[in-house]
């Protein structure tokens, strides 16, 4: 995507050739004469890239780049330097810069060391935030329910466009796995994923946290910092239990999406973002509207997407199927051979009613990994609050059976597979009598 570059030479006629090569090449420009400019240009609002002739009066191309770096401004800089000026080249690439420029400027050239600056930013801005997008963690699960399969389904038709999405549902659903989902399904897979946590920080840390904050706004404030909103620029950014968060700043982030820009904390110059905004939240938004916890108008930009993940214990039918990822990660984080849950524990884990949702289901099943013996999961592994669940009620019965049957099925196929399609040996691997076996096959309709 097209970045912001700023060009530091004290030549005019320089700096309009290269402005306009730039601007002709769909970036967004802005200009300085000289080094002290620059660097007020680069603390109020940080370009992508800085273009920036090494011969300047005052301060050199160096001086700059040197106080770029002690300043802690986090921007590329491109040195521009005289032809066959390689010694100057060397020292600014040891001091700092990304690459260099000499003069006289070739069009071509310009566009190619500019456009790999720009891509080296983007591969290496928020490493540890794309990183963790990328996580096996973070995947997400199918499973067999028809309310999932729904939520998917509008996931997906939503994830292209730029309309903010608002999933709903308890702690421990998986919110955040299907924020990050949504983020892998749009044209914005390449950018940031930041996610931002509504809860336990107060006002004036989530209002700087989202929004930044100049040098000196506030005590502490030793230096320029960018928001999670700035950072996610072109990306997404997901506000998780936006529902918690206070009546002042329900107020900006209005505003900021009303307007799609906003200033830091301590600023006065709007800073305009391209950003996705994902809300998510376990609060009832439309009683907290009606009890004027929560702006009905806020509300109402949030809601323009909603999706509403159920609960666990309302799709036992997905249970064997996050059972067994949550087993296979596992089993690779702690390098045991662990491959499948024995059916008597899966009788228990689909019985339990996991109050904690999906996130106590993948506590349960990384315990079962560190304490338990491979290659099965057994019942005596499970917590005892899962170990003593047993099947109940009516309304449960038929997705707690088909949840067991799939999995049965995918348990005999499986050994079936390993074994060649000998029966015997498959009965053996699953620690069943071949007898047992042969009956399973026929009720599952296994041929």
């Amino acid at each position: 995507m097209p970045g912001r570059i700023l060009i530091v030479d004290d030549e005019p006629f320089n700096l309009d050739l290269l402005s306009q090569e730039l601007t002709d090449l769909g970036y967004s420009v802005t200009v300085a004469g000289g080094g002290a400019e620059a660097l007020a240009r680069c603390e109020a609002a940080p370009p992508d890239l800085v273009l920036l002739d090494y011969m300047m009066p005052g301060m050199s191309g160096l001086d700059v780049l040197r106080e770029l770096k002690s300043r802690d401004v986090d921007v590329p800089v491109v040195m521009i330097t005289a032809h066959g000026s390689i010694d100057v080249a060397v020292q600014a690439m040891k001091l700092g810069a990304h690459d260099f420029i000499p003069k006289p400027f070739a069009p071509d050239h310009i566009a190619l060391i500019v456009a790999k600056a720009l891509e080296h930013r983007r591969l290496t801005r928020d490493v540890a935030a794309l990183s963790e997008a990328i996580d096996d963690r973070y995947r997400l699960v199918q499973g067999r329910s028809a309310r999932m399969s729904q939520a998917i389904e509008l996931s997906r038709k939503a994830a292209d466009s730029r309309a903010t999405v608002l999933l709903l549902g308890e702690s421990g659903v998986g919110k955040e796995v299907f924020a990050r989902a949504i983020h892998g399904w749009s044209e914005r897979r390449a950018e940031p994923f930041i996610a931002i946590n509504c809860v336990g920080l107060s006002r004036e840390l989530l209002e700087s946290e989202l929004f930044g904050h100049e040098k000196g706004a506030f005590t502490g404030a030793h230096r320029l910092k960018k928001g999670k909103l700035e950072l996610g620029d072109h990306g997404t950014v997901l506000l998780d239990e936006v529902g918690d968060i206070s009546q002042e700043l329900q107020t900006k982030l209005l505003r900021f999406l009303q307007e799609r820009s906003f200033e830091r904390v301590g600023g006065v110059s709007p800073i305009a973002v391209d950003v996705r905004i994902i809300a998510a939240t376990n609060r009832d938004l439309e009683a907290a509207v009606r009890e004027g916890r929560f702006r009905d108008d806020l509300y109402h930009r949030l809601n323009v997407v909603p999706i509403t993940l159920p609960p666990l214990r309302e799709r036992r039918e997905d249970i064997p199927a996050l059972a067994q990822s949550f087993l296979e990660r596992f089993s690779r984080e702690t390098k045991k051979a662990f491959t499948e849950i024995a059916p008597e524990a899966m009788e228990k884990l689909v019985a339990y009613g996991w109050p904690g949702n999906v996130r106590e289901l993948g506590n349960v099943i990384e315990r079962a990994v560190v304490l338990g013996r491979a290659p099965r999961v057994l019942p005596v592994d499970l917590p005892p609050r899962v170990a003593a669940a047993e099947a109940s009620g009516h309304a449960d019965s038929a997705s707690y059976h088909d949840a067991l049957n799939a999995h049965r099925r995918q348990l005999l196929v499986a050994a079936l597979d390993r074994t060649g399609g000998n029966r015997a040996a498959a009965a053996a691997a699953l620690g069943l009598h071949r007898t047992h076996f042969l009956r399973l096959l026929k009720a599952l309709r296994i041929e």
